[in-house]
This record gives structure tokens, C-alpha cells and sequence, in this order.
């Protein structure tokens, strides 16, 4: 099965596996003092948690996304009950962390009688007429998901986001803020741009003007002035503006990484600005944007990798699983391609193969594979390696830019990856579908990166690999850099 992925796609890809990323890039700093030079994924927290383990932010978004991957309606009963069944569930079978509004709204929709929607918005309106303090992060941190869930249509989206977050948060601030993030997710994923403003026509009017207000204030601004950012209004502020500054007009991919890293500057809240942060920049550039060193270590509730969030991102931005249809198909195995397993010429504990070789890494005796073609859901991780060491990177044989809007990026860090592995004594199966044209452009990237000068290093590649089609785009990139 060959698979075409064009770039809104790769965006949509990118919507959970940014937020997730930048969930577990945040856990370690939350409440804590912010980090000196890089954030990184170690671990600790309120949790505490695993290194790269993401945390309520990410683990809530997954309730939600449970149920639009099967293509249930965020606006009707029968999906919003499925949110909130899973979101009980969670409570009482993986919640690591709950803010204490939502804890409350749960446990007390326990005690109410009706549907599971209708028990859960009448416990949040019950306890914003008690209190009146119901616009915490806990709605925004969430939403990511619905902004992929009908990308065609803005109406939809809203009424979508509003019924989702009123599930446990009654203020209108709170649904406005998941409205506005959501929208902007739908724009970056369609269009490629950042615009939070796109959806202040469907915010509520008597919050609308001091919208405008609260993205022009944060625009640009230091993400650490809304350090008080457990309120919805300064969550999404503090999200906005370590977007906003950090973006060079050079449409990079590394301004994810840019991103993420200033929301967690900014401090208190840190996983839930970061995840929110993460969101948007990963509907903006992709999943192809997202280093493999985060990809490797991102995990968490209910036993999730990198691969289930694009499985789930994916589906959702298609409507619904499809039985057999790739990213929902058990194996993208192929018996028609042969198995390759050849040394690379440069470093022959790299073992360059095809989709055949990746069911027999115990024979080729590799603790660890880099997958360059989409794979199914029984393909990782592969037989005896670690999920943390069975990598994916988003790479396409079409040499457009539609198809690849990252390259260089790409090969530069799945040479990266492969140079870490190598590093920790791994011997590395590196594989596409048929070896024709990624894996040997990602050796010679490889084989230029250790220091070979180009002209020897597709030589080498070039006889090595006879059958290989050494040109294009990708062949180009891959020995000389964008």
C-alpha cells in the first residue's frame, strides 16, 4: 500500500504530537523554578513522571480524541458522551494529575442522574454558580483535537470546542479561549499560517472586543509577564506569546522547537502553556518538524507512543478510522518487495533494508530501526526492540515541497538519530518501502554528516545500492543541504 501524505496532513499529524511533546518538555519545570538554558524532557513534576511522560494536558486531550478518531459527532449526545465517559474513566484509571475544577466537576456529575453529558454540564454550571471561578486552563489545554475534526468547516469547529469544554468548565471565557485556539489549529493545519484572531467572529459578543484586547497584549510580549497562567485568559496569553516571539518570518521548523521552549520559560503552569504552545506550532509545521529526540522519548496514558498520536491525529482529521486504509491498517507489509539488509558501505552496523527487512531484526541482530515510510499498527515497534528505539520520520518520495516542506531538516535529524544510536553501541536497521530512494538518500546523509566529502560519499552509495534512482530533490538535499 502506497500512502500519499501531503503537507495538511503532515500539519494534522502534528497536532497531538506537538501538544504531547510539549507537555512532557514542560512536566519537569511545573510549579518549579524555570530552566537554566534548554528545558528537557527528565522527567519529575507534580507526577512524578517518567522522562519524556506527558501529563493531564495530553492524557484529557486523548479523552477527546478517543472519541472524534471514530468519527463521533463533538457536538451530539452520542460523542460528547463518549468524552465524558472517558474523561470518568481517566479519573479513576489513569489520571495522573487533575486540576482541582475538574476533579471537582467530575466527581460530583458522579452523583447526578441522566446522560453522561448532561450529568457533567450541569455539575460544571453547578459549581460556576457557587463560585464563579470556573475559567481555569484545564478546557484550553484540551481542545487541540477539535481543530482537526472538521477542518472545512469554522461553525462546526466552535460549536464543537464550546460543548467540549463546557463539559466541566461553565464560563464563557473558558469555551472562548478553546474556540480561539481551535480555530487557529484549523487555519494552520489548511492554510499554513498562525492567526489566532481568525476566530473572534465566533467567540461570545460580550467578550469579543476584549479579545482582541488580550491577543494584541500577548503578541510579541514576554511570555513570562503571564506568569499567573492557570487562568484561561493568561494560559492562552502566555501560549500566544512564546509563539509570537520566537517567530524569525523564516518559516522554520525549528520554531517549534523555539516555541516550546519559551513557553516553558515562562514558568507556574508550564506542561499546559507548552502543550497549548506545542498544538498550534505542530499545526503549523507538521509532525515532520518534531525532532526524533522527542519522538523517542514522548509517552504516557493509557501506554501511548509517538505512532498512536499520529494514528490518532490522522484518523480524526479523516473523519473516522477506516478498517485497512492506512493509518488504521495492521501491517503495511508488502510480500512483493524483496529484503535488502545491506552494510552501509560507510558503517556497515547501519543496516540499510525495505518494509520485508523490518521482520527480522532478531536475524539481522539490530537493537534499533529507523522507519522512513508510513507502518501499521502491528509494525512498531519490531520484534525485540525497545518502543522507544523503533523511530518514524515523516519523509515522502515526492521531491515537491508539498510533500516534504521540511526536508533538509529531516535527513539532518534522522542522521542525527542514527549517530545517537550508533553512539550508544546500537547496530541500526534504517528502512523505506522498496530502498529506492529514502534510504539511500538518508545514507548518504548519513555517510556526509560523519564527515565523508559528498562526491565519495554517493559514490560509494551509488554502488553499493545499484537499483537506486540518485536524483532529484531528495538526492540533492541529502548530499549538499537545502
Amino acid at each position: 500500500m502506497v500512502v500519499n501524505r501531503p503537507i495538511a496532513l503532515d500539519r494534522a499529524a502534528g497536532v497531538l504530537l506537538g501538544g504531547a511533546c510539549g507537555d512532557a518538555l514542560g512536566v519537569p519545570y511545573e510549579m518549579a523554578a524555570p530552566p537554566v538554558g534548554e528545558a528537557v524532557m527528565k522527567g519529575g513534576g507534580l507526577g512524578p513522571y517518567d522522562p519524556g511522560e506527558w501529563s493531564d494536558d495530553t492524557q484529557m486531550t486523548l479523552c477527546v480524541a478517543g472519541a472524534a478518531a471514530r468519527g463521533l459527532d463533538l457536538t451530539a449526545a452520542d460523542g460528547l458522551d463518549a468524552v465524558a465517559e472517558a474523561f470518568a474513566g481517566w479519573l479513576v484509571g489513569g489520571a495522573t494529575d487533575v486540576g482541582a475544577q475538574t476533579r471537582t466537576v467530575l466527581v460530583d456529575a458522579d452523583q447526578l442522574e441522566g446522560r453522561p453529558h448532561e450529568r457533567l454540564t450541569a455539575a460544571s454550571r453547578a459549581l460556576h454558580e457557587r463560585t464563579g471561578l470556573t475559567a481555569g486552563n484545564g478546557a484550553l489545554m484540551r481542545t487541540s483535537v477539535v481543530g482537526i475534526w472538521k477542518v472545512t468547516d469554522r461553525e462546526a469547529t466552535a460549536r464543537a470546542a464550546r460543548a467540549v469544554a463546557e463539559l466541566t468548565h461553565a464560563d464563557p471565557l473558558a469555551a472562548d479561549s478553546s474556540i480561539l485556539w481551535s480555530e487557529a489549529i484549523r487555519v494552520a493545519v489548511n492554510e499554513g499560517r498562525l492567526d489566532l484572531t481568525s476566530g473572534l467572529d465566533l467567540v461570545s459578543q460580550a467578550h469579543r472586543s476584549h479579545w482582541s484586547g488580550w491577543i494584541e497584549e500577548a503578541t510579541g510580549e514576554e511570555p513570562a509577564r503571564f506568569v499567573n497562567n492557570g487562568y484561561t485568559v493568561t494560559a492562552l496569553q502566555a501560549a500566544w506569546a512564546a509563539i509570537t516571539t520566537t517567530d524569525r518570518g523564516d518559516r522554520s521548523p525549528m520554531h517549534l522547537q523555539r516555541g516550546l521552549q519559551a513557553a516553558v520559560r515562562a514558568g507556574h503552569d508550564t506542561d499546559t502553556v507548552a502543550a497549548i504552545a506545542g498544538s498550534l506550532l505542530g499545526a503549523r509545521y507538521g509532525a515532520s518538524a518534531v525532532p526524533t529526540q522527542w519522538r523517542r522519548m514522548v509517552h504516557g496514558w493509557p501506554g501511548y507512543r509517538a505512532h498512536d498520536l499520529v494514528e490518532i491525529a490522522v484518523s480524526t482529521w479523516s473523519g473516522g478510522r477506516r478498517a485497512g486504509t492506512w493509518p488504521s491498517v495492521a501491517t503495511m507489509a508488502d510480500p512483493t518487495i524483496a529484503p535488502l539488509a545491506l552494510p552501509h558501505p560507510i558503517d556497515p552496523d547501519i543496516v540499510l533494508g525495505t518494509i520485508s527487512d523490518l521482520s527480522q531484526t532478531k536475524q539481522l541482530g539490530v537493537q534499533a530501526v529507523v522507519s522512513l515510510c508510513p507502518l501499521g499498527l502491528e509494525d512498531i515497534p519490531a520484534e525485540g526492540v525497545p518502543p522507544r528505539d523503533h523511530l518514524e520520520a515523516w519523509l515522502d518520495e515526492d521531491d515537491s515541497d508539498e510533500s516534504n516542506p521540511h526536508l533538509d531538516f529531516v535527513l539532518d535529524d534522522v542522521s542525527s538519530a542514527l549517530r545517537q544510536f550508533r553512539a550508544e553501541g546500537k547496530r541500526v536497521l534504517v528502512h523505506c518501502r522498496d530502498a529506492t530512494r529514502r534510504t539511500p538518500a538518508v545514507a548518504l546523509r548519513y555517510a556526509v554528516d560523519l564527515g565523508v566529502a559528498p562526491e565519495l560519499a554517493e559514490r560509494s552509495i551509488r554502488q553499493a545500492m545499484p537499483g537506486i534512482r540518485a536524483s532529484g530533490r531528495l538526492w540533492d538535499v541529502a548530499a549538499h543541504g537545502a
